[in-house]
C-alpha cells in the first residue's frame, strides 16, 4: 500500500473534519487543505474560521484559503503541491481545472444514497421525505453537480426518531470510514465505477435543493406523519416554524397522534400548563420543545407557563 499518495483534502463544515482525521490517523499524506476563507459571523461579527481550518492548523497541515478557485494565484499554489488524489467534503462546485489536475482524479462524498438526493441538503430531505434509510457515496467528480461515477456506497437506516442532528452525526461518522475505503481501492487500483445513469434507467432522481429558512413555514392542513417528518427534518437548523399570536413560533421537538376530529387545520388544543396540540388533517401534532420569537428555547410546559398573555391562534 503506497500511503506516500499525495492528496489534497477540500471542506468546510464539522462533517469534513471527520474524514480528514481518519486519514491523517491512517498515517496518509495530506499536502494540503483547501477550506473557505474567513469571515465575521455572530453578533459581534467576530472573524471565525472553519472548522476544517482549526483542524488543520491544530495538526500542523498547509491551509489554502482561495477566495476564486480559478485564479492563476490558486492553480499555481496546486500544481506546486502535485497532489495525486483530490477529496471533495461539503465544498463548493469546482472547475474543471482543479478537479482534473491530480492523475488519480478527484472524488466527493455526498450524504445520500446517489442518484437520489442531489444537491445542498441531502440530509435534511431524506428525513422530510419520510425515507427510512439514507447513507453517503463517494462518486469521481465530473462537469455537473452530484452526477460522476460511483466509487462506494454504504448504508445506514433512518429511526422514526432520527432528526437532522442525529442523523448528521451518524452519516458524518460513516463518511470518514468510506473516504478510507474509498482511498485504499484507488491506491490499490480496485475500483470498480458505477454509472449513474445505469441507476436510475430512466427515472427522474429525487433532489435535495438548498433549504431557506423564511420559507420554512409548517402547512397545517398536510399528514401528522408529513407535518412530524418535516419538523425533525429541519431540527435543529433551521428549524420549522409557524406563527402563534402573530409571533413566529419555532419548533424544534414534537409528537404525532392519528385521530379523527371535527376541527380545522391549525386549531390548538391547550390547558395552557402542561400540553399544546396542534389539528392536522388526520390528527394532531403534540408540541414538546419550541421558541418563541425573542424568547429562549423552552420545553412545552415552561412556555406555557410564560404564556399567559399570548393569543392561542395559529396564522
Amino acid at each position: 500500500m503506497n500511503k506516500n499518495l499525495k492528496i489534497i483534502y477540500y471542506g468546510t463544515p464539522e462533517f469534513a473534519v471527520e474524514g480528514l482525521r481518519v486519514l491523517l490517523e491512517n498515517k496518509y499524506n495530506i499536502v494540503g487543505v483547501v477550506t473557505a476563507p474567513d469571515k465575521p459571523a455572530g453578533r459581534g461579527q467576530k472573524i471565525q474560521e472553519s472548522d476544517v481550518k482549526k483542524f488543520a492548523v491544530a495538526n500542523n497541515l498547509k491551509v489554502l484559503q482561495p477566495t476564486n478557485l480559478k485564479s492563476k494565484e490558486f492553480l499555481a499554489e496546486l500544481k506546486e503541491l502535485n497532489a495525486d488524489l483530490q477529496i471533495i467534503v461539503a465544498f463548493r462546485m469546482l472547475p474543471k481545472a482543479v478537479w482534473d489536475m491530480p492523475k488519480y482524479g478527484t472524488f466527493n462524498l455526498h450524504a445520500s444514497l446517489l442518484p437520489n438526493y442531489r444537491g445542498a441538503a441531502p440530509i435534511n430531505w431524506a428525513i422530510i421525505n419520510g425515507e427510512t434509510e439514507t447513507g453517503v457515496t463517494s462518486f469521481f467528480l465530473n462537469e455537473n453537480i452530484d452526477t460522476g461515477n460511483i466509487i462506494l456506497q454504504e448504508k445506514i437506516e433512518i429511526n422514526e426518531e432520527d432528526n437532522i442532528g442525529t442523523l448528521y452525526e451518524k452519516l458524518m461518522n460513516l463518511g470518514g470510514n468510506v473516504i478510507l475505503k474509498t482511498v485504499k481501492l484507488i491506491e490499490e487500483d480496485k475500483v470498480v465505477e458505477t454509472k449513474q445513469e445505469e441507476i436510475l434507467n430512466g427515472k427522474k432522481p429525487k433532489l435535495a435543493p438548498k433549504i431557506f429558512r423564511k420559507e420554512l413555514n409548517i402547512d397545517w392542513c398536510k399528514s401528522s406523519k408529513e407535518i412530524y417528518d418535516y419538523i425533525r427534518g429541519l431540527s435543529p437548523y433551521p428549524v420549522a416554524w409557524t406563527k402563534l399570536g402573530g409571533k413566529m413560533l419555532k419548533i424544534y421537538k414534537a409528537e404525532y397522534t392519528l385521530e379523527n376530529h371535527n376541527k380545522n387545520c391549525g386549531d390548538i388544543i391547550s390547558d395552557k400548563k402542561t400540553f399544546m396540540h396542534i389539528c392536522t388533517k388526520d390528527g394532531i401534532i403534540k408540541l414538546l420543545e419550541l421558541q418563541l420569537e425573542g424568547k429562549k428555547k423552552m420545553q412545552i410546559d415552561e412556555f406555557l407557563r410564560g404564556a399567559n398573555n399570548l393569543e392561542f391562534t395559529i396564522e
